[in-house]
């Protein structure tokens, strides 16, 4: 992955949280479509980021297909966003794969 905000290089402004993974399998096969989701609970609007890189895997899998040496990188980062003219008690929000969180609906 490439690097970022948050990523303690100096690149910007630091998170409040950054996480990152990174899975490797040699075979991998999901009995029925992956339904995902990343929220943030809590007040307070938020920039967030939410991303994956991925080798030998579709960003849509088939159910009952076998994929072979699958790596995935993730990165998920968030930060309270500055306070000047922003609500207090804003609505949860989730991140997207945009890199900016939206309210909830």
């Amino acid at each position: 992955m490439s690097p970022g905000p948050g990523d303690g290089e100096g690149h910007g402004p630091t998170w409040d949280i950054s996480f990152r993974s990174t899975v490797r399998s040699e075979r991998l096969r999901f009995a029925e479509e992956p339904r995902t989701a990343v929220r943030f609970s809590g007040t307070g609007e938020r920039e967030s980021v939410s991303h994956s890189d991925r080798d030998h895997l579709p960003e849509k899998v088939v159910a009952g297909q076998d994929y072979r040496d699958v790596t995935v990188d993730y990165r998920l980062e968030t930060r309270l966003a500055a306070e000047q003219g922003l609500a207090r008690g804003a609505a949860d929000t989730d991140a997207q794969p945009s890199g900016r969180s939206r309210p909830r609906r």
